[in-house]
């Protein structure tokens, strides 16, 4: 008989296993089944740092978190409904994320009690009563799927490799997610080794019929699709959105998209991406380090290019010279930052908003630069075709900052028409002006200087790190180091004529607190101001984007109520900033525990606030 269907609003599951498990694979291809059924969504994959910790240890857990939704979703989840834990280690991990009453699907091959002591438990926690108050459904997942791929002349080894699967179908039955999407997707990846793509077929579809056969579930859940505009949908990763950014960006300014990096957790990811692009002419080049990347962006900029470097913190630290450099050259340059961690190499697979300073002021001398963040994954494309509107027009160099948690997540994305997209233009100089002198620092009404390729006749000119005048000319004259700094720094200041106002969510007009933020605390923020609102009380938010210049009117927003709250991953920068700038008293919400924020910590931080 069909088992009967429960109708769920929203879903926050957690796959979690030992780093060899396949937990981040699962995920994945479960977020794509997802996506496919058109639920909204949002991932967090939360992995540990070391390449491969001791198996069956607490340190080497890997995990994936979705939230699933028939309505808007703004986080991954606070806590998971089911918990899908493949070994001890796993659940030992997990559990304290884990809401009460959840279910948890644990692998019961995996707790021997070789594994129970490397994960540290005394006793096996699925027969000593310490899992009282959740449903608990112990699946033999190893020896079943030992057993389903058996005749495949598979070694034992290589049969367990394919657990992950069946773990897989059994969750994609327990939520109806379409069986397609991942046969597809298996055929697209081993369809050139067939014993291994039998093996992992045959893997899932005895996790999907355990789920139909066994009496162990008595239900299965279903969310339908959440309402959505019009339109061409994909899941798509926050790294990927920054290189269909940043390629979108080129494409509609006419230039070659020149990237250089240096591997570095969590930024090669987007070098992975861009090197996927190279029949859209764009060109990757892995340099020997991160200054000699940043040296390499530079130059392909004075050659005419879209030069783009990435990295992450410590990165960002050895770019600084050459950043500076970029700044007096003013040549269009975006530098990309995907936050982590810090200080030093801190926890390099963990989130952190704690580079905006860094962005902001990590160069010696007077040396401002444009800077704007990301909310979300999708976001990030947004996001880096502005930064290539801004580095271009303003011929100066740009910081992106991304993080962790939004390179790594993933959400829907509605695919925008090109044509919709606004061209830039590059407005290359040329030729010189009649019968006078090319003058490489002569500027327009935006103090931009010109943009003069290498080899265009009657355009040579000098440039370099030493201070010059409007001819490029070497000068130590103190009056035209004084105007050359305060010229720059007025072009930068600028960019907040070009740029919309900061907008303000307050559906009262009367709240008395405002909720700040900026960068990846967006959907926490804008998912516990919902909670509180639906409690009666009146909030408002507002999130930056530009983060230098600030738009022109955050001051006018911050002033207008009684008290502001800014929540940040790091020890209070953005508050610091505005406390300085506008005089305001902001109050920070800080956390630095590699993990992005709880809606239920920020709903928390705000009535605590409120009630004061």
């Amino acid at each position: 008989m069909a088992k009967p269907v429960v109708e769920k609003d929203h879903v926050v599951i957690r796959f979690a296993g030992d780093s060899g498990d396949g937990m981040q694979l699962t995920g994945d291809r479960f977020t794509n089944a997802t996506a496919v059924l058109g639920n909204d969504l949002a991932t967090l994959p939360d992995f540990p740092a070391e390449i491969r910790a001791p198996a069956g240890t607490v340190h080497g857990v890997s995990a994936f978190q979705i939230q699933f939704a028939s309505e808007d979703v703004q986080t991954p989840g606070d806590h998971p409904d089911v918990l899908v834990a493949m070994n001890p280690a796993a659940l030992k991990a997990e559990l304290k994320l884990v809401r009460p009453g959840a279910t948890i699907i644990v692998n019961e091959d995996a707790f021997t009690q070789r594994n129970l002591e490397k994960a540290g438990y005394r006793s096996n926690p699925l027969t000593d009563g310490s899992l009282e108050g959740y449903q608990v459904y112990p699946v033999p997942m190893t020896s079943i799927t030992v057993r389903a791929v058996e005749e495949l002349g598979l070694s034992r080894k290589e049969a367990e490799r394919a657990k992950n699967m069946f773990a897989l179908g059994l969750v994609s039955w327990m939520f109806g997610r379409p069986v397609e999407v991942t046969l597809n997707w298996l055929e697209r990846k081993f369809g050139d080794k067939p014993q291994i793509y039998d093996a992992n077929v045959a893997a899932f579809k005895a996790g999907y019929n355990f789920g139909e056969t066994t009496e162990l579930f008595a239900q299965r859940y279903e969310v339908k699709p959440a309402p959505v505009e019009p339109g061409t949908y994909r899941n798509i990763s926050g790294a990927a959105a920054l290189a269909w950014g940043l390629l979108a960006g080129a494409e509609r300014s006419g230039l070659r998209l020149f990237y250089a990096s240096y591997p570095i957790t969590p930024a090669s990811e987007l070098l992975h991406e861009l090197a996927r692009l190279k029949n859209f002419g764009v060109i990757t080049l892995q340099a020997e380090d991160e200054i000699a990347a940043a040296g390499i962006a530079l130059g392909a900029s004075f050659a005419g290019d879209l030069g783009v470097t990435g990295t992450s913190g410590p990165g960002m630290d050895l770019k600084a010279e050459t950043l500076g450099l970029a700044v007096t050259l003013e040549l269009p340059l975006v530098v990309v930052d995907v936050q982590r961690a810090g200080p030093s190499t801190g926890m390099p697979t963990k989130t952190e908003q704690s580079d905006l300073l860094l962005a902001l002021f990590g160069r010696h001398g007077e040396s401002p630069m444009p800077v704007i963040a990301a909310r979300s994954p999708a976001h990030c494309f947004e996001v880096a075709l502005e930064a290539v509107r801004i580095a271009i027009t303003y011929r100066t160099p740009v910081v992106v900052l991304s993080d962790t948690f939004l390179a790594n997540s993933s959400e829907p994305w509605r695919i925008p028409d090109v044509e919709d997209l606004p061209r830039i233009d590059p407005n290359f100089t040329t030729a010189p002006n009649a019968g006078a002198e090319f003058m490489p620092y002569l500027r327009d009404e935006r103090l931009a200087r010109p943009w003069a390729v290498p080899g265009t006749p009657g355009l040579q000119h000098r440039i370099g790190g030493l201070e010059k005048d409007e001819a490029g000319q070497i000068s130590y004259d103190p009056e035209n180091h004084q105007r050359m700094t305060e010229v720059r720094a007025a072009k930068v200041a600028r960019i907040a004529e070009d740029l919309a106002p900061l907008e303000v969510d307050d559906p009262s007009g009367e709240a008395e607190l405002l909720v700040l933020g900026w960068g990846s605390s967006y959907g926490a923020i804008q998912a516990a101001a919902r909670r509180v609102r639906e409690q009666g009380r009146q909030v408002a938010t507002a999130h930056l984007v530009h983060l230098n210049p600030f738009p022109r009117n955050t001051g006018e927003v911050v002033r207008r109520y009684p008290k502001v709250l800014i929540p940040e991953m790091n020890m209070g920068q953005l508050a610091l900033l505005i406390r300085g700038r506008f005089l305001v008293d902001a109050r920070s919400v800080t956390k630095v525990k590699g993990q992005p924020f709880f809606a239920e910590e920020l709903e928390e931080a705000i009535v605590k606030v409120m009630n004061e």
